[in-house]
């Protein structure tokens, strides 16, 4: 930072969800409520598919690792946001805004990749039944997750250095509640092209791979269904992967003209609302969570 080249800004100043006074609070505890629904219920599915017998599936490993990245990006978000609710001057220091856009780069790629392997998962359980443990078999699904953390992280590097090697001079108030991609690329003082090309290449290609793969999937998924001539046997291979239906919707990770209520929906109740989803629509996992709180 002692380069001209380099950033003068040592710190940024969210302008959070709301800037109206009497809203601090109220909002405080909403967000509070639903910060400490995501922790219990993706910890809740993380130890359930863990330790239960049940639920040592393919389809299960997978949902605990979309739980895992579902809590890892509302805990990049959440904790920050709920102190500025209580605090007058919402500052992040520079190398704790880079770490908090990091984190959510790395959490918000892993999800979307997340959701297209759980698509796949379902298409193999669904079209090729015989063949899905093998298909399917865990060494599989552990370079899957695996590569699909790779992938968050090698991103996240990618595009935070792209973005914290500009040049911040005099602005330095983020109109967002945490730190993104395209509010901070509006302060910078350099030239924009680059960061902004990266930044567009990489949400449009992330996005485009796991909708045309999540797509694919169900599409095929659903002739699969059609084809089977038993009611009861459509019922139940549309119950195989109805939670994950319902779930996935790939999101769109940067939003500067966007309501910021946007923003908060994919960032924190997205993230509360899928261990609900899944547990709801699931007899598997309704059936170990009373085991587990009985025993």
């Amino acid at each position: 930072m002692a380069n001209g080249n380099f950033t003068r800004v040592t710190e940024f100043i969210l302008t959070g969800v709301s800037e109206h006074p009497d809203l601090q609070i109220p909002l405080f505890f909403v967000f509070l409520v639903i910060y400490g629904l995501t922790v219990t219920g993706n910890l809740s599915i993380i130890t359930l598919t863990s330790v239960n017998s049940l639920l040592q599936t393919p389809m299960y490993f997978f949902l605990r690792h979309l739980a895992i990245v579902n809590l890892g990006n509302s805990t990049v978000i959440a904790p920050k946001m709920l102190i500025n609710f209580l605090v007058n001057k919402h500052t992040t220091s520079f190398y704790e805004c880079a770490a908090q856009l990091g984190g959510f780069l790395v959490f918000i790629v892993a999800e979307i990749f997340m959701l297209a392997v759980m698509a796949y998962d379902r298409y193999v359980a669904i079209c090729n039944p015989l063949l899905y443990m093998a298909v399917v078999s865990q060494r599989v699904c552990l370079l899957l997750v695996s590569l699909t953390y790779l992938y968050g992280f090698s991103t996240a590097i990618v595009v935070s250095c792209c973005v914290f090697s500009m040049s911040y001079y005099f602005c330095n108030v983020i109109n967002h509640f945490y730190c993104d991609t395209v509010p901070l690329i509006a302060l910078s003082c350099s030239d924009t092209t680059l960061p902004e090309t990266i930044v567009f290449i990489s949400a449009s290609t992330n996005l485009m791979f796991s909708i045309t793969i999540v797509v694919a999937s169900y599409f095929n998924i659903i002739l699969s269904i059609l084809r089977i001539r038993s009611s009861e046997g459509r019922k139940r291979a549309f119950s195989t992967c109805a939670s994950h239906m319902t779930a996935v919707s790939p999101r769109n990770n940067h939003s500067l003209d966007i309501d910021k209520m946007a923003s908060v929906f994919y960032t924190l109740v997205i993230p509360m609302l899928n261990p609900i989803i899944y547990s709801l629509r699931n007899k598997d996992v309704k059936a170990a969570l009373r085991n587990f709180l009985t025993n």
